[in-house]
């Protein structure tokens, strides 16, 4: 279980650019869910995402994972039970090193190599096979730097070297949105399944209202550091993106667009 508890964050304290973001925020995420998030810009969807992985603090408050407070903890500790993809495909991996050597540092996160050799050869033939799942045709380019793959490809390896590692939270913070729209429903059917075949609590940030609706059991729009819908079990299975975009309506006109 993750929860955000009585979260306050100010952007710009002490200057006249001061915004409060979150205001008492409260947000909790059960175990083995899997949350589909929507909202403007600004509406706090990625600083969540920030403060759950601990890339961001908060001025107040406490961020609990399985009811053990987290708020003071590293980034990188915290990281060794979540599995994070960014936006850019870029982010999640190593372009000058080769597709194994990428996947050989994934699984060895949180470790000590030590003076062992980076790569173990005969890991080879399992990495072979976790590729060949992806469909892209990763299995026969091991030996190829990442920087040549392909946005798509290297968004699909990134989310493979994301769960290499026993997580618990897999985060993805809108990892379809540079996508051409062919490549980026790949990657969430691929996302869909490793959910539900690792058994992961996730949380999706994301733009598109067809994905929003389409997968998870559960969906929030944020609006202002709030949360202004929030819909689970049947109500998430029969909501429709018109659904959606009329909460976005009702907002915008409340706020004079």
């Amino acid at each position: 279980m993750l929860e955000l508890k009585n979260i306050y964050k100010y952007y710009n304290p002490g200057t006249v650019n001061e915004m409060c973001l979150f205001e008492d925020f409260q947000f909790m995420v059960q175990k083995g869910e899997f949350v589909s998030v929507v909202g403007s810009n600004g509406s706090g969807k990625t600083s969540m995402l920030n403060l759950i992985c601990g890339s961001m603090q908060p001025d107040r408050g406490e961020i609990l994972i399985n009811n053990k407070p987290v708020t003071k903890i590293k980034e990188y500790k915290r990281l060794a039970s979540i599995g994070r993809v960014y936006q850019n495909p870029a982010l999640g991996t190593c372009p000058d090193m080769t597709i194994l050597e990428n996947m050989s540092m994934a699984e060895h996160k949180g470790k000590i190599f030590g003076l062992q050799r980076g790569t173990n050869r005969k890991k080879i033939p399992e990495y072979r096979e976790q590729l060949a799942q992806l469909g892209l045709g990763l299995e026969d380019k091991m030996q190829v730097k990442v920087g040549a793959l392909s946005g798509g490809q290297r968004q699909a390896l990134s989310l493979l070297m994301s769960v290499m590692t026993p997580v618990e939270f897999l985060i993805l913070d809108e990892h379809t949105a540079a996508l051409d729209p062919k490549t980026a429903d790949i990657i969430m059917q691929l996302t869909d399944r490793i959910v539900k075949e690792k058994k992961l609590t996730a949380i999706m940030v994301t733009h598109n209202l067809r994905y929003a609706a389409e997968y998870g059991d559960r969906l929030v729009m944020m609006h202002q550091g709030k949360a202004v819908m929030d819909m689970k079990g049947e109500k998430k299975q029969k909501v429709q993106i018109d659904d959606i975009l009329g909460k976005f309506n009702e907002i915008s006109i409340e706020c004079g667009n």
